[in-house]
């Protein structure tokens, strides 16, 4: 009797451009306690559905992983729009070795391919997309985490902006933990919850952090039971994420301020750094008792809200 070899999925394929198995096995670095495609043994997986990622080494090192992972004569299936990497897709898996049929539906590209006896490359795409120590940086990332090889504009200007934190604080949407860092350079600073929904992000800021008083998680803050449970924290800093899935959605950003006053003791301070555009204040204005504006420059803002 021949076995069935499982089927995964990363990412969150259009259902309208690919089929996903209901018993498929979602491997995103972006789903909370999902297994790491990185994980899966050689020729454990019978078929892989991939929305792939628009980031070049990130793509690549996912392509990769999945063909190392499937079995031969195994399926991958992967597409992504036009605009972000899906017009690369079928020159990346044909120079990985593989026979590609290729098809474009509703603006993204499809790319299907069965893997062969022979693959070619995966070991320098695997490399090329790993974690790393970021020189100039010196702090530990990887492809695919935000702002991954740098400190974006908003979190700099955080930095920049003194605080005062002391006692029991949170740095939400923690990243590689650049802002955490900084905090725990307080001896004051007694606690600090870092949270993420990226797991590659947790593994690094762990490993950026190595500080007793810091706690690291991966969590999707609007879903996770735990998160909802924090309170009487003293400060929250946070640079909220404002896409989801490559995807402008400004509701991430106004979910983490109502998450951090929901989370602070009365009295707790709120700092918050947002691009100009992005309309915060009406929601800083309903959950916290004052806010006020204390930086803004080169299209960035900060705010400190107190509850």
């Amino acid at each position: 009797m021949t076995s069935i070899l499982p089927e995964a999925v990363y990412g969150d394929p259009p259902l309208v451009l690919a089929t996903v198995s209901s018993a498929a096995v979602q491997v995103s670095p972006l789903a909370p306690g999902a297994p790491a495609l990185e994980d899966m043994a050689n020729g454990s997986l019978g078929r892989i559905i991939i929305a792939a990622p628009p980031g070049t080494l990130e793509r690549r090192f996912v392509l990769a992983h999945a063909l190392r992972a499937l079995t031969v004569g195994g399926e991958l299936i992967a597409l992504a729009p036009k605009d972000k990497g899906g017009s690369r897709l079928g020159k990346e898996l044909t120079g990985f070795g593989c026979h590609v049929v290729e098809n474009a539906r509703r603006h993204h590209r499809i790319c299907t391919v069965r893997r062969g006896e022979e693959v070619v490359g995966l070991e320098a795409a695997i490399a090329d997309g790993a974690p790393r120590l970021v020189p100039g940086v010196d702090l530990w990332s990887q492809p695919g985490v935000f702002s991954w090889d740098r400190i974006d504009p908003g979190t700099a200007m955080l930095l920049a902006t003194p605080a005062d934190h002391k006692g029991r604080g949170a740095d939400l949407g923690c990243g590689i933990g650049v802002l955490a860092r900084h905090v725990l350079r307080s001896a004051a600073v007694t606690d600090l919850l870092c949270v993420d929904i990226d797991s590659r992000a947790v593994d690094a800021a762990r490993r950026n952090l190595g500080d007793p008083r810091a706690r690291v998680v991966q969590a999707d803050l609007r879903a996770d039971p735990a998160m909802s449970a924090i309170q009487d924290l003293d400060f929250v800093i946070m640079n909220p994420p404002f896409h989801d899935a490559g995807r402008e959605d400004r509701g991430l950003g106004l979910a983490f301020i109502s998450i951090a006053a929901r989370m602070l003791r009365k009295g707790g301070v709120c700092r918050v750094v947002a691009n100009v555009a992005l309309p915060y204040e009406a929601r800083l204005a309903e959950v916290f008792k004052a806010i006020k504006l204390i930086s803004q420059s080169g299209g960035y803002k900060v705010y400190e809200a107190v509850k």
